[in-house]
Formats: structure tokens, C-alpha cells, sequence
């Protein structure tokens, strides 16, 4: 009896391990509600992600650009030298690509900068002259330096700016820390960082009044100060955070404009306050090189059943020149050069037009894409979708419909096929609203062309990357480049081949609150196509 209990109950297991089993394959085999059954894999899609991981161009494509070639202010050597690079490598790659000029900007060649503390001690400074800042004689210029002058009003300063002449001028509010806030609150008693914020709150308002009282504006007042006789200008435009600056232009056109680190700035400034009377010697070398013509560099995969519908890959090529341009935008271009070198290699006959735009003069007003948005109706109006990424290093996380009204429809598709492990960082909204500026998508947007923001992760990109001196190769995160590459094939390749064209349908817009009247679609602007040449 024993033994026959035993059997009896070893049938039962092997009966329940069965039906376990079986239950097990068919909720392998049919996808229960609410859930997705896993689609079938894409050989396309494999392909585009085995070349993205496995023959990467990603590293020698940021060196040759970001390091070899350097920064791209438009109407620069380096601008002109990094579109005929770009023409060369898309060739390279079997990609027809041209240089489409589209307006002239004023030349100037970045030279060397050096700038010494020479009274009352020896000490190089950190610093760099601002684009477009008038040349020193090669000799350099040595000269005490000063504070803007303090002044009751304007009509007081007249006479109070007499007192620069022959002087370096120090137009910026000297910082207390130079740690930036997270710093003092990790380390810091609450005590002493509510102290230290109470006293950059008055230093603030003491220095805005100061400026204020001048009656200039920040672009005004260094004319003013050059007419008076400055010997030149010296600046401190910090980003907040450990070594970091914004570099943008000088509004000088005779003495030069110089950008000092804060704790060289503050340090000269200490030393003004004190009486001490500091002298610099500053060798600022640059070249005016006249008219120069300014291009967008366009790229072309041609379309096999569909030639005259479009993909755009869009990213701005200009920078500042403050670094090298690293994650503003070289990023943004290194994800669209590589996504079209895979494409073209793993889908070399797409069924829509694939169009690269690496747009010039981004920095300056969008002006290359509104250029070719304003030159090139034909296209615009037969855009399929517009894939747009600019802003850092980091991984797509953010993805708008930007208006239009059924964006889900298709973005959604097209983002079905890319990989978990992508899709997984990024939240969307649909229908989201139009883009007003920013990027270049919102040229095309404001065309009523379906074009959408690849919005990244910060990786702290507007403290220390975003128009910085420290905007360079090594700020790049490439794990997260390679991901937004496979990302932007992927989407391009499923909007190519989607039987469907995209609706253009917008939203209706709400009632704009500051306002009181309903909000309107962005219209097209047209681009400054003649920049700093009056």
C-alpha cells in the first residue's frame, strides 16, 4: 500500500508539472490585455544597432572634429575647414554632400592669448580674448587696471569715465565664492550658506545699480568706455560652477575685450579695492579677414520608391569658441553623421529622401536652417519627419509631438521598434506644443513641418558646457552618443518606410495667460544673412 501511495503521488506531480508547462508556453505565445507581445526582431534594426556597437566611428569622428579642427564660429577658419571636412567624410561614405552657402558673416581668426599680472607681483592669468575682440599690437598692451567707475547718475559718469583712459576696465560684479551653490550646501552650516547668499544678494544689487547708473547697457557700455580712451576691457561672465565661464563676442572695435577666469578676476579686483593698483600685460592676437560666405553642409541619401518625401537629420555645425564646441554641438552632429554612415552602409536604398543638415549660424539666430526652410520650399513642404539634437552629451530622455495633433500616431510607431534599453529613458508627450526657438527644429517647425526635439539628458549642461571655455572632448559621454545615433537610424529608418505619410494636423492653442487671447502657431522668420558687417 505503502509503495502504491507513493506511485499514485508521483503520477500527480509529473500530471501538475505537465500542466504547469503548458500553461507556462501558451502565455509565452499569446500576449494577455494590457500586454505586448514581443514583436518579431527587425533585421534592419539589428544591423543599424550591431554597426553602432560593434564598428562605432563615434571616437575618431569627435577627435577629428572636436580636437583636430576645434571650434566653428561662423565666419572663422575653423567653420570653413569643418564643412569641407564634413563633405569629405560623407563622401567617404559613398553620401553625396555639398556646401550650400546661404548668407556672409563678418571674418575674424582666433590667435593667441596670454595675459600676465605684472605689478604688484608676476602671475599668467587665466583667460581668453572674446570672439570677434579688436587685435593688440604683437608687443601687447601693459596697463593699470580699474572698476568701472562708481557714479550718483549718468550725467555724473561722463565725467567719472574721464578717469579710464589708458586703462584696462573691469565691467563685471566680482563674485564672493567661487564654489557653485551644491558645493555649500553638501558642506556647509546653513548658517554660513544663508550668509554667503545674503551677501552675493547685496554685492548683486550695489553692482546693478552701479551699471545702471552709467546709463549704458551691457553691449553699450564697453563703446563707451573705448571712446573714453580704455586701453581695454576685462570680464568675468561665470557660469557658476568650478572653472567654468561664458564666452560669447566683444562689442569693442578698437581696444581688446577679455574674458578672466573668477579667481583671476576676483583676485585683480582685491587688489583694485585695496589700492594696490595692479598692471596686466595682455597679448590678445586676432585677424580680421573680411567678408566671408557662410554655408550649411547638406547631405543626401536618395529615396528609392518615394525620392521626393524626406527625412531630415538636423544639427547645428557652429559653435562658440570659448572650448571647442564638444557638446554644443559637436555631439549633436556626431549622432547625425554616424546614424547616416549606418544607414547608408545597412540601408543603403531607403524607400523616403534621407537629408543631413549640419546648419551654420545656429548660435547667432538659427539662421542656416531658417535659410534653408525659407530657400528650399519644396522640401520643407514634403518633410516626412525632422529629427533635431543639440542640447549636451546625454541620452535622449525627452521626446515632444511639438502640436501636432496626431504626432502619437506615427512617432509612436517609429519608437516601437527601438530597443528597451533606449526607449526605457525617454518620456513623451503628445500632442505636446510647438517649439518657438531653442534649436533648428523650430525653423521647421513654424513651417508646419513635423520636426522633433531629441532632448537629452543634462549631464550639467547649462552650468558647464553651454557656451563654456570647458566645452571640450572630454565633457563627451559616447555610451549616451552611440545611444542617441542608434535611436535617430532606427526612427529614421522606420519613417522611411512607413506606408503611411505623416499628418500635419495641429493642435488648437490655449489661451496664452499674459495675454488673455488664444496663443498662435509660430511663424516663419527669415535669417540674418549678413551678420556683423554694418
Amino acid at each position: 500500500m505503502r509503495h502504491l501511495y507513493k506511485t499514485i503521488k508521483m503520477r500527480k506531480w509529473a500530471i501538475n508539472l505537465f500542466i504547469f508547462f503548458l500553461i507556462f508556453s501558451v502565455k509565452q505565445s499569446f500576449a494577455q490585455p494590457g500586454q505586448r507581445a514581443e514583436a518579431p526582431k527587425n533585421p534592419i534594426v539589428e544591423a543599424i544597432i550591431d554597426e553602432a556597437n560593434n564598428n562605432s566611428q563615434l571616437e575618431q569622428l569627435g577627435y577629428e572634429l572636436l580636437d583636430k579642427i576645434g571650434p566653428r564660429l561662423v565666419g572663422s577658419p575653423g567653420m570653413q575647414t569643418a564643412h569641407d571636412w564634413a563633405v569629405n567624410k560623407f563622401n567617404s561614405w559613398g553620401i553625396d554632400a555639398e556646401n550650400q552657402k546661404w548668407g556672409e558673416w563678418r571674418g575674424w581668426e582666433r590667435g593667441i592669448t596670454h595675459i600676465d599680472l605684472v605689478e604688484p607681483r608676476v602671475k599668467t592669468l587665466t583667460g581668453t580674448q572674446l570672439a570677434w575682440s579688436p587685435s593688440t599690437p604683437s608687443k601687447g598692451i601693459t596697463a593699470e587696471v580699474v572698476i568701472l567707475p562708481l557714479a550718483d547718475d549718468s550725467i555724473a559718469f561722463q565725467n567719472a569715465i574721464k578717469s579710464v583712459k589708458g586703462k584696462f576696465v573691469m565691467i563685471s560684479m566680482v563674485q564672493p565664492t567661487g564654489r557653485p551653490d551644491d558645493n555649500w550646501e553638501e558642506f556647509a552650516t546653513e548658517d554660513s550658506f544663508e550668509k554667503m547668499k545674503s551677501e552675493r544678494e547685496k554685492l548683486q544689487e550695489a553692482w546693478y545699480e552701479r551699471l545702471s547708473n552709467t546709463g549704458y547697457n551691457s553691449r553699450t557700455l564697453p563703446a563707451a568706455l573705448e571712446e573714453a580712451g580704455a586701453a581695454g576691457i576685462v570680464m568675468s561672465n561665470w557660469s557658476r560652477g568650478f572653472g567654468a565661464n561664458k564666452i560669447f563676442g566683444a562689442y569693442t572695435k578698437k581696444i581688446p575685450t577679455i574674458d578672466l577666469s573668477l579667481e583671476d578676476y576676483g583676485l585683480l579686483f582685491r587688489m583694485v579695492e585695496h589700492g594696490d593698483k595692479p598692471q596686466i600685460k595682455v597679448t590678445a592676437i586676432s585677424k580680421e579677414t573680411g567678408v566671408q560666405p557662410t554655408f550649411n553642409t547638406i547631405a543626401e541619401i536618395k529615396g528609392t520608391e518615394k525620392p521626393e518625401e524626406y527625412i531630415i537629420l538636423s544639427a547645428h555645425f557652429d559653435s562658440w569658441d570659448g572650448g571647442s564646441g564638444a557638446t554644443d554641438n559637436g555631439t549633436g552632429t556626431l549622432v547625425m553623421m554616424e546614424a547616416a554612415r549606418i544607414l547608408k552602409k545597412v540601408y543603403p536604398n531607403p524607400k523616403r529622401t534621407i537629408i543631413v543638415g549640419l546648419w551654420g549660424g545656429e548660435e547667432q539666430g538659427l539662421n542656416g536652417s531658417r535659410a534653408y526652410v525659407e530657400d528650399h520650399p519644396d522640401i520643407v513642404k514634403n518633410i516626412q519627419a525632422l529629427f533635431n539634437q543639440d542640447n549636451g552629451t546625454g541620452r535622449v530622455v525627452n521626446i515632444s509631438g511639438q502640436g501636432f495633433l496626431h504626432s502619437y500616431d506615427y512617432v509612436g510607431r517609429w519608437l516601437s521598434a527601438v530597443p528597451k534599453e533606449i526607449t526605457q529613458h525617454i518620456e513623451t508627450s503628445f500632442p505636446g506644443s510647438p517649439g518657438r526657438g531653442g534649436s533648428d527644429y523650430a525653423s521647421f517647425v513654424a513651417a508646419g513641418a513635423p520636426a522633433f526635439s531629441l532632448s537629452s539628458l543634462s549631464w550639467d549642461y547649462g552650468r558647464y558646457t553651454w557656451h563654456t571655455n570647458v566645452d571640450t572632448y572630454d565633457k563627451v559621454v559616447f555610451d549616451d552618443v552611440r545611444s542617441n545615433a542608434i535611436l535617430t537610424a532606427i526612427l529614421t529608418y522606420m519613417a522611411s518606410e512607413d506606408p503611411e505619410r505623416t499628418s500635419r494636423d495641429k493642435i488648437k492653442l490655449h489661451i496664452d495667460p499674459r495675454t488673455g487671447e488664444k496663443a498662435e502657431w509660430p511663424t516663419p522668420r527669415s535669417p540674418t544673412r549678413r551678420g556683423g558687417l554694418d
